[in-house]
């Protein structure tokens, strides 16, 4: 399927590596041109290296941590309009919720709710102008399905989703889609360091640690990324223009609700 993404610009943050990587990866496919981003410079040159080499694409870079309002600039700024914004950062690391205190608060809630809010807000006018515009934002399954210790991810990212969930509304006139990724657990080097991490705790073989977790997946496996990036492609196609404001969730059938 032609996804109409050729020409057009996108910037995928925290997209060195990981599912950022992949959601690039199936754009730059479809022959959009896409602008990286990371805080490690040499990882995501390497990133960006890869990519063109995979696709013959227009790659684009900058590094920073996205937070910052410089590197929003310089992202915004690497090509000459924004048709396609993809949110991704990093989640608070595992944590009891009595050990959240203020600053730890305040930096989950500025990275998983703020920045991709500061964002949004930088690149949707112009969407409305030139009447397309696809912001996609990754966040959790943990947003529907909480899970002790991410209590801080899964707040801040429920609060992104419910703070975008009237935007949606008030930009879809203007073919302007806003939608939510709810990656559950995919094969990618988080996934492998909870393991390793858990494997030490446990004082288990590492692998055992991973074949006891697809097991409890109903699709009995963990997601590749590649299938991640090719949702999130689709929901930035033209195709997609009449879904806005929805939450898809993507785990192999490990929530257990239906709704």
């Amino acid at each position: 399927m032609d996804l109409g993404l050729r020409g057009r610009y996108a910037l995928v943050t925290a997209s060195s590596a990981g599912l950022g990587y992949a959601c690039a990866a199936q754009l730059a496919k479809a022959g959009a041109t896409v602008v990286l981003n990371g805080r490690d410079g040499a990882a995501l040159s390497g990133a960006a290296e890869r990519l063109r080499a995979d696709t013959k694409a227009d790659v684009r870079v900058v590094a920073g941590d996205v937070s910052n309002a410089t590197v929003q600039e310089a992202l915004v700024r690497a090509v000459p309009q924004v048709d396609i914004l993809v949110n991704n950062n990093g989640g608070p690391p595992f944590r009891d919720f009595r050990e959240v205190d203020r600053d730890a608060l305040l930096a989950g809630v500025t990275a998983n709710m703020a920045t991709p809010l500061e964002l949004v807000q930088r690149v949707v006018d112009g969407m409305i102008e030139r009447r397309f515009g696809r912001i996609v934002n990754i966040t959790s399954f943990s947003v529907k399905m909480p899970i002790a210790g991410l209590d801080l991810s899964s707040g801040a990212r429920a609060g992104l989703t419910g703070f975008l969930a009237g935007v949606a509304r008030d930009v879809a006139h203007a073919n302007v889609t806003i939608n939510f990724l709810l990656p559950g657990y995919f094969a990618t080097d988080r996934l492998r360091a909870l393991h390793v991490r858990e494997a030490q705790e446990r004082g288990v073989p590492v692998e055992s640690v991973a074949v006891q977790g697809a097991e409890g997946i109903p699709a009995r496996r963990f997601g590749h990324p590649d299938e991640f990036g090719a949702a999130c492609a689709f929901l930035c196609s033209e195709q997609a223009g009449y879904i806005t404001g929805q939450s898809l969730l993507i785990d192999g059938g490990a929530y257990p609700g239906i709704l």
